[in-house]
């Protein structure tokens, strides 16, 4: 019975290479191992006791690719990365505004009207990322994640009160935004960019809990 055990806990070993905390992930997967050898006298052989190993527990790749992919996220790569999407979008609507307005192309002209007829449906969406990157940080960093969560949010928002910036002051001509640029979506982008925190914080301690 302790072949299984040991083949197992080796080419998990063998997966897991470098990785820092590979002692106590062995010592882990052992003491699991163990409760499933004391089900296992049943087994006909060490074949059906190595399955029933892997199928309650994962094969030893699957288990140190998890732990690989974990440790490949750090505080830094989850803040930029959201920090890079938010750019991203900004990007992509500002490239697709300034194209709409200087080029007379049917297809961008098209994806315009397709875009500017569902307004709510896209700040909803938007709403979503913001949910998501506090769930991430909350499911990937726990009770810890709240300082790179406001670290985050306030780097993350920079591209929205630029934007906000450029088109108070007409830098961005107004006409650029029609026909969405009314009094009435005005105001519901100050909301909604005011309530975009408490999102993110909602989805920061829903994150949490599932991380435990």
């Amino acid at each position: 019975m302790e072949r299984p055990k040991n083949r197992f806990l080796e080419e998990l070993a063998k997966g897991l290479g470098t990785h820092q905390d590979s002692e106590n992930i062995l010592r882990e997967y052992a003491t699991h191992i163990d409760e499933i050898l004391i089900e296992s006298l049943d087994c006909e052989n060490e074949e059906a006791v190595m399955e029933r190993i892997v199928a309650r527990l994962g094969s030893p790749k699957e288990i140190s690719d998890m732990w690989q992919e974990e440790l490949s996220v750090t505080p830094s790569n989850m803040k930029w990365l959201f920090i890079l999407l938010n750019i991203f979008f900004f990007g992509g609507g500002s490239l697709l505004t300034l194209v709409h307005n200087l080029y007379e192309w049917k297809w961008v002209s098209l994806v315009w009207s397709h875009l500017t007829a569902i307004p709510t449906l896209i700040a909803i969406l938007y709403l979503f990322f913001w949910a998501l990157l506090g769930y991430e940080i909350g499911k990937g960093f726990g009770h810890g994640g709240r300082t790179l969560l406001k670290k985050t949010f306030f780097l993350s928002l920079i591209p929205n009160i630029l934007l906000m910036v450029l088109t108070v002051f007409e830098i961005i001509p107004h006409s650029w935004f029609a026909p969405l640029l009314t009094k009435t979506f005005i105001i519901a982008c100050i909301i909604f960019t005011i309530i975009l925190y408490p999102i993110s914080v909602i989805g920061y301690r829903w994150g949490k809990k599932a991380s435990i």
